[in-house]
């Protein structure tokens, strides 16, 4: 059984920068896309970033571009999450996801994650 274990949130001001760590175990972890998604509020889950399974390729929401890098440590299991220039507006908690759909393609679609961790709560501050 996958799990995945999110680290890394907690109160910044804006402007400010939080690095987010997801721990993958239970599987091969270079066999599942990974990603990010960000609930805030009285609001829908919507996508962050995505990383293809080899780390070759990233997506990531228009309003994170620029800003946020999505990477991972397959030795180590872990996918990352640096998010700098945090705005107050992107407070909220912040799931880690596994896709293990067999393709070349990296989903953004949050119906094509199978694997969810318990969230990370990012405050930022104005």
């Amino acid at each position: 059984q996958v799990q995945l274990v999110e680290s890394g949130g907690g109160l910044v001001q804006a402007g400010g920068s939080l690095r987010l760590s997801c721990a993958f175990s239970g599987r091969a972890f270079s066999r599942y896309s990974m990603g990010w998604f960000r609930q805030a509020p009285g609001k829908e889950r919507d996508f962050v970033a995505a990383i293809s399974r080899a780390g070759g390729t990233t997506y990531y929401g228009d309003a994170v571009k620029g800003r946020f890098t999505i990477s991972r440590d397959n030795n180590k299991n872990t996918v990352f999450l640096q998010m700098n220039s945090l705005k107050s507006d992107e407070t909220g908690v912040y799931y880690c996801a596994a896709d293990s759909t067999i393709s070349t393609y990296t989903s953004t679609q949050i119906h094509d994650y199978d694997y969810w961790g318990q969230g990370t709560q990012v405050t930022v501050s104005s």
